[in-house]
């Protein structure tokens, strides 16, 4: 839940707000009691020294210093940042306070901020390590940082990561962190189990590797936490076999070291089932300089039965409002993802908290909206300028990623080949390009 300075100037020059001295009232809301728990359930994975939110979130004097701050960002639902409207998707780990908890929060900052009874105070939560998940099982890393200029063009850059395996190992999960990430737009992470390959450790690389990569970990976007692979899924790295890393790098008008690491957490056991992609994006974006609602679509129908188990969503600073729904053979809509108010800072991997079966024939629909105006707070360019499909940050994009596992693994040859006609027919056109 990282908070960011939303406020007037003259609130967080000095990093405080009014603060009553009179003792609380009877039965009104105090820290000790009603807002650390509150806190420490939502706040503090991220408010805690060594992880990206810019202060801690783990005493009193923390929250005290900052109460009218948390209580506006709490009261305009920019923090905890979770982007899903509920009801259309249920997914697991909803970031949302409920409007008890903002309500107890407005309260406690509006009536002084008081610390109440610190003695009876709940314990701060106690992580095990810098990682989400704990200690890992390995950590691929560079031998040194890269250097991201401070301005100039977007660079894509494939890295390879070295990684000593002593036998065949099946990733469960992973995160992935960096000093510096304030210059890296994504990442993506391959496994590259060629027998016979080339000494290049660091090369150019815009849309694949260069190579057919063994396997694909995942990728990492600003705003994204560890990732866990659904139940019996896992992705295999074989011995000897090498993580290469893509990284699309974004000067952002000062110099940075990126310095990334991957944390790599072994399933004891093969996967028993395969997790594949299913996507639908466009490329067809050319968004004239003050439109305000510029929309693109894309649709696949499935052509065998799979079950789905999470929904990614990728596009840039002017995009708006991205919506994603099935519609199932005897015409039945189902939501599957609505965000109204994107931002590229907040990007996720969404699960689904149970995990559904579409049969085959449904049709899976998206529609992506576009604010290129001067309204629009997020829009990079001050006049807008015309805005275009392509790489760069200040490029648009529109894609949207369902995870989803075949019903038959049989179905896997089926379903891929579906996908890959659905690109060979498109020519570039409505397919996502395979940057994402």
């Amino acid at each position: 839940m990282a908070f960011l300075v939303l406020l007037p100037t003259a609130l967080y020059a000095t990093g405080r707000h009014p603060v009553s001295t009179k003792s609380p009232q009877v039965n009104s809301e105090v820290w000790s009691r009603d807002v650390a728990p509150i806190l420490f359930h939502h706040c503090v994975e991220c408010h805690r020294p060594g992880q990206p939110a810019p202060f801690p979130l783990l005493s009193f004097d923390d929250a005290h210093r900052r109460a009218a701050q948390i209580a506006a960002v709490a009261r305009s639902h920019f923090m905890p940042p979770w982007k899903p409207i509920a009801g259309f998707g249920d997914f697991a780990g909803a970031r949302r306070l409920t409007p008890h908890e903002i309500a107890v929060i407005q309260s406690w900052a509006s009536s002084g901020a008081h610390a109440g009874d610190l003695t009876r105070a709940p314990a701060a939560p106690v992580f095990p390590s810098t990682w989400q998940l704990g200690e890992p099982d390995a950590i691929a890393q560079l031998a040194e940082p890269v250097d991201v200029p401070a301005d100039g063009p977007d660079q894509y850059r494939c890295i390879t990561l070295p990684l000593v395996l002593d036998r065949d190992r099946y990733v469960r999960a992973f995160e992935f962190s960096s000093a510096g990430s304030a210059g890296i737009h994504h990442g993506l992470f391959f496994v590259d189990g060629r027998r016979s390959r080339g000494p290049d450790t660091n090369w150019e690389c815009f849309g694949t590797p260069g190579f057919i990569p063994t396997a694909g970990l995942g990728g990492w976007t600003p705003g994204m936490g560890a990732v866990s692979m659904p139940p019996e899924t896992a992705v295999h790295i074989p011995k000897g076999a090498r993580l290469v890393m893509q990284l699309h790098l974004h000067p952002d008008g000062k110099p940075e070291k990126v310095d990334p690491q991957i944390a790599l957490y072994f399933a004891d056991h093969p996967p028993t089932r395969v997790l594949m992609d299913v996507g639908l994006g466009s490329n067809q974006i050319d968004i004239p300089a003050g439109q305000k609602s510029y929309q693109v679509r894309d649709s696949f129908t499935l052509p065998v039965p799979v079950q789905v188990v999470g929904i990614i969503p990728h596009a840039h600073y002017v995009c708006k409002d991205m919506k994603a729904w099935a519609i199932l053979p005897g015409g039945r809509k189902r939501w599957l993802l609505w965000i109204a108010d994107w931002d590229f800072n907040w990007q996720s991997q969404f699960r689904y908290r149970t995990p559904f079966m579409l049969p085959a024939g449904t049709r899976l629909e998206m529609l992506f909206t576009y604010d290129n105006s001067a309204e629009n707070v997020r829009n990079p360019n001050h006049p807008p300028q015309r805005v275009q499909y392509g790489p760069g940050s200040t490029d648009e994009m529109a894609g949207i990623h369902l995870q989803v596992i075949p019903k038959d693994e049989a179905d896997m040859h089926e379903l891929g080949m579906a996908q890959w006609g659905k690109f060979m027919r498109s020519r570039g056109g409505e397919f996502y390009h395979p940057e994402q």
